[in-house]
């Protein structure tokens, strides 16, 4: 009986030994919020989480009124991005449109990431075909005049009908890579404005331009050019992304080419 139970024993503590050790491949160590290594290990979902909440609140972005879930694409198709050389390494800002919301609200918010700041929380117009005050229609076709959904990155400054405007790159075939052959563009407007809200009982549309106020259209080309990401959100079930790939945002934020990326969790 004796040599049973110490037989046992040493099957349990085999087991124990093992059980301590293993680390399940997916996992990635992360750094607490105090700046040290913490014991536990993260799965990739797990990470992305918790580097998304971090921004989060530190931005104070829900008081703001930016959904937590929308950030959370919003983030993971800003790294991903990067993951795929789509954009700069040190591209720091991103810009996200949420159409869901009533045209009445101000939509846009403009965040440094790395600081994890809110520099502009601002209207935007959409599309004129895309709905009244909250777009329910999007599409990527030329003259649709329908607000396009996705990924964008940012170019060249020009001056156009609408004076200084800036040029826009879909990343999302088939949603809104036409967007250079549909002049979509950030541009001005005076439609844009709370009188108009007040007058119409919603703001004015363009023709699928995501269109800002001419009191902050310097301000929003200035702080988001030269390769910078913007989202845009909207309510459609058949909006897909390759760039909603959280399992290569976690990886990409474990890697060397996240640079401090570690160091803000």
């Amino acid at each position: 009986m004796k040599k049973h139970f110490v037989g046992l024993l040493c099957i349990l503590l085999v087991i124990a030994i093992t059980s301590i050790s293993w680390k399940p491949a997916s996992a990635f160590k992360a750094k607490s919020y105090s700046g040290k290594y913490s014991a536990k290990t993260f799965s990739a979902s797990e990470l992305l989480e918790k580097y998304v909440d971090n921004i989060y609140e530190s931005a104070g972005l829900e008081e703001s009124g930016l959904a937590f879930n929308v950030f959370k694409k919003a983030i993971t198709g800003f790294l991903d991005l990067k993951a795929t050389d789509k954009l700069p390494q040190q591209s720091s800002v991103l810009t996200v449109v949420d159409f869901t919301k009533s045209s009445c609200d101000k939509r846009m918010w403009i965040i440094d990431v790395v600081n994890k700041a809110l520099i502009l929380h601002t209207w935007v117009a959409h599309g004129t075909r895309s709905g009244d005050d909250i777009p329910n229609r999007f599409s990527d076709r030329i003259d649709s005049k329908q607000s396009s959904l996705g990924f964008f990155v940012t170019d060249d400054i020009y001056y156009g009908r609408h004076g200084r405007s800036l040029k826009l790159d879909g990343m999302d075939a088939g949603f809104n890579s036409n967007a250079r052959t549909r002049e979509i563009v950030v541009h001005g407007a005076e439609y844009v404005n709370p009188g108009i809200i007040e007058h119409k009982g919603r703001l004015g549309r363009s023709f699928g331009c995501p269109a800002v106020s001419t009191d902050v259209i310097d301000q929003v080309i200035d702080t988001i050019q030269g390769k910078t990401v913007l989202f845009i959100n909207g309510d459609s079930k058949k909006y897909s992304s390759r760039y909603l790939d959280e399992q290569m945002a976690a990886s990409y934020i474990s890697s060397d080419a996240a640079g401090n990326i570690m160091a803000s969790l």
